[in-house]
């Protein structure tokens, strides 16, 4: 069955697929003769267009000489899962970008990886404080788009958060905790939800300082979602133009760096517990 646009999760099985055939240095046409298909089924499926049965999956994995069985079985689940994500409550109302974000949020088996320096992260914005990033789009969101922006953003917060398998860890660069994105009455409120949620044990909440010497990273946002199996772990950039999904074993290996490196140039839990205050304490206005 033809599938017009794939999930992130069908792409995401799609690129294994693909990565299996590379490794046992097939061809679409050699893989497609194995298996007794046309060439264009082999592309779909590594497309993620086409769907794939859990039957077939294995034939692949066989053919290729995948002996990957942890993998396989990740696979196998990723296929499995038939429930339609909440964020497709939002289709076709909210751009299309948001809802692959909530989709790799919801990809990740256990912790969530997040590095911010311009603004704080969605998973940890107040209702205040997303309606304050929101209304700088340019074009000027209407008020009832700007209302639906804002509901998707918090639903988004509640579903990580209240799911008892995911953890979260947050790297926080200091001048994200000083933009007043709705102003200081706003940040003030944000930055004491973020000491009340940096005290919660499936939340780590940390602060690279201004006095950091240097720290690797990229400029804008990254998340990290580790995966059931190493090789299905996943980050997403931000960009202007929407997210960008690296799955590559290189660029996995090399944003495990990142983070790494990350949490030894940030402060404590407690020290950055205590910077938080400080700042909202010190705000005017």
């Amino acid at each position: 069955m033809a599938l017009r646009t794939p999930t992130l999760r069908q792409r995401r099985l799609g690129a294994e697929l693909r990565r299996m055939r590379e490794q046992a240095g097939f061809g679409g046409s050699q893989l497609a003769r194995l298996l007794g298909v046309t060439p264009a089924l082999v592309t779909q499926m590594e497309n993620g267009k086409s769907s794939i049965s859990p039957d077939r999956l294995r034939e692949v994995a066989s053919a290729c000489e995948c002996h990957n069985q942890p993998l396989i079985d990740a696979l196998i689940g990723i296929i499995e899962v038939q429930v339609k994500g909440w964020w497709e409550n939002y289709r076709n109302q909210i751009p299309d970008f948001f809802l692959e974000s909530a989709e790799h949020e919801d990809f990740a088996a256990e912790t969530i990886r997040v590095f911010v320096s311009t603004f704080l992260p969605g998973l940890l914005q107040t209702d205040g404080y997303a309606r304050g990033i929101f209304s700088r789009r340019i074009p000027r969101l209407p008020a009832a788009e700007l209302d639906l922006h804002t509901a998707f953003r918090l639903e988004r917060r509640t579903r990580v958060l209240q799911s008892p398998e995911k953890k979260l860890e947050a790297y926080l660069h200091e001048s994200s905790l000083l933009t007043r994105f709705g102003g200081p009455d706003v940040l003030r409120e944000q930055l004491h939800s973020l000491i009340d949620d940096s005290l919660r044990d499936d939340i780590r909440i940390r602060v690279i300082p201004f006095t950091a010497h240097t720290y690797p990273g990229p400029v804008e946002s990254a998340i990290y979602t580790v995966g059931e199996v190493s090789e299905l772990d996943t980050v997403e950039v931000e960009s202007s133009r929407g997210p960008i999904f690296f799955d590559a074993p290189g660029e996995l290996e090399s944003y495990r760096e990142v983070f790494n490196r990350i949490d030894k140039a940030a402060l404590s839990d407690e020290e950055s517990r205590d910077l938080i205050h400080r700042t909202a304490k010190n705000l005017k206005g």
